[in-house]
């Protein structure tokens, strides 16, 4: 058996939704997705953000979900913070650019 099992993965994701609200993960489906997508993360060289007795990405990936370290957004959730780094972004180009102008005038 896993352990976590897929039930307690569930109940801690959906723990800080509002009774009467949509839960936030209705299906095994989803943990299997987000926690594959974290372990690509940790393949990719981000580093964990919890100890793991097991050095395997997906083992690490679970223990982070577990321990809520790592969340699932919703699809609106998600969109609205792509909006958001994608501002950041733009700001930050922005400012570079401007002060590449500034130092060209000098």
């Amino acid at each position: 058996m896993l352990h976590p099992s897929y039930h307690d993965l569930m109940s801690t994701v959906n723990s800080e939704v509002e009774k009467g609200e949509t839960p936030i993960v209705n299906s095994r489906y989803s943990i299997v997705l987000a926690t594959a997508k974290r372990a690509r993360q940790l393949i990719d060289g981000i580093e964990p953000m919890t100890k793991s007795r097991c050095p395997k990405p997906l083992s690490i990936a679970i223990d982070e979900l577990d321990q809520s370290k790592i969340h699932i957004l919703s699809e609106e959730e998600a969109a609205e913070a792509e909006a958001r780094k994608a501002q950041a972004e733009a700001e930050k180009a922005a400012m570079v650019e401007e002060v590449m102008s500034f130092e060209e005038e000098d």
